[in-house]
């Protein structure tokens, strides 16, 4: 029995799948804080250190000078009022004013340089992490100086750089930052203190007891200058080290 010719059903075209659609990249954010350019903040680094340094010497210079006030003020309260006490009593006067002057002089001029560095690393960190801070642009200069805000924005703004410019692969947490930002507070404190105390000292017992927080508030000055040096030597090296790793290392 011949089996009849079987008859293929050709198969269907396939249409072809669509192509997937790319989509055109999402434009970056803008900037919160404005236009950032990266630039290198190892020269102000090493001027804030040296007026730092500057600052310290300074109060070197103070803390003697007080301990001479504290220890003739002393001899005073005790009853010695020989000619000898006097002339150290005048000597140290000239000796207290003259440190005076000499540490006004040395803040200043760390304080301008400290904040003209601080800019500058404030700006690079808003290239390294440009939505990375809590606190605009404008509160890293002005924070320093208004009252009660003055106490915890500028470490906040620290902290928030600090973050920023942490090299690739590296970890660092914020444990200097806050023992500086501690005797910071301290000194901002004491001055307060020992200024009121020491103007209204009339007896040679008050100058006694003025000298003696004087001295307090200068040597924790010196500890803050010294912590300041570190921060500034530990962060320039951040930034620096993050800027060489090159644009892949940013945060996006």
């Amino acid at each position: 029995m011949t089996m009849p010719p079987s008859h293929s059903v050709p198969p269907r075209p396939v249409s072809p799948m669509p192509a997937a659609r790319t989509l055109p990249p999402l434009p970056p954010l803008p900037s919160p804080n404005g236009p950032a350019w990266l630039r290198s903040p190892v020269g102000l680094g090493r001027a804030a250190v040296a007026m730092l340094a500057l600052v310290i010497a300074a109060d070197l210079f103070a803390v003697w000078a007080d301990w001479t006030m504290y220890d003739v003020s002393g001899a005073l309260a005790g009853g010695d009022l020989g000619d000898g006490v006097q002339e150290r009593a005048a000597d140290a006067d000239t000796l207290v004013t003259t440190s005076g002057y000499a540490q006004s002089a040395a803040m200043v001029g760390s304080v301008v340089v400290f904040l003209i560095w601080f800019l500058r690393v404030r700006v690079n960190a808003e290239v390294f992490s440009p939505h990375g801070h809590s606190k605009s642009r404008t509160w890293a200069g002005w924070g320093w100086f208004l009252p009660v805000v003055n106490f915890w924005f500028p470490r906040r703004v620290t902290l928030d750089i600090w973050d920023a410019s942490v090299p690739a692969g590296s970890r660092s947490g914020h444990a200097l930052v806050n023992v500086w930002w501690t005797f910071w507070v301290l000194v901002l404190l004491a001055d307060r203190v020992t200024g009121s105390s020491y103007s209204k000292a009339g007896t040679a017992g008050e100058i006694h007891d003025a000298a003696a927080q004087v001295l307090f508030s200068d040597v924790v000055d010196i500890v803050a200058a010294a912590l300041a040096i570190l921060v500034v030597l530990r962060l320039t090296r951040m930034q620096h080290l993050k800027a060489l790793q090159g644009p892949a290392a940013y945060a996006v």
